[in-house]
């Protein structure tokens, strides 16, 4: 099983794995809607955000793992996301979206209210981490 801390130090060496350990030949992507071919340069996107992203939230690097989604919403063009997974669960704990094919805006969605609605959303990831994670740490 990949921890964060393993996907990103191989991220480090330009090797993308899995949440099983492997390297993976889609690059760490679950679902897309994208041309194949497409999937490494979002991959190399994705990873900076998503260790950004744990830093910024302190999520434990040893106890999760993330994995990409391209998705293709029935209005809007495509987009990016990443997952944040509790290993022992299962369970998808953070869903982040640099930025939204419908708004057009990055939003945080959450276990913590059941994705019932962004945990936090802004024009940039940038700006949800200055100005929205730590009213609420």
């Amino acid at each position: 099983m990949s921890t964060l801390r393993k996907q990103f130090e191989a991220f480090d060496k330009d090797i993308y794995l899995d949440f099983e350990g492997n390297e993976d030949s889609c690059f760490n992507f679950y679902d897309w809607f994208c041309k194949d071919t497409s999937l490494k340069n979002k991959a190399a996107k994705l990873f900076p955000s998503a260790k950004r992203f744990a830093q910024k939230m302190e999520i434990n690097l040893d106890t999760h793992f993330v994995f990409f989604k391209n998705n293709c919403p029935m209005n809007g063009s495509l987009y990016d996301d990443f997952r944040i997974v509790d290993i022992e669960t299962g369970d998808v704990v953070f869903t982040v979206i640099p930025k939204c094919g419908r708004s057009g805006r990055a939003e945080v969605w959450g276990a913590k209210n059941d994705f019932k609605e962004p945990l936090f959303k802004a024009n940039t990831l940038s700006e949800i981490y200055k100005t929205q994670i730590y009213a609420t740490n």
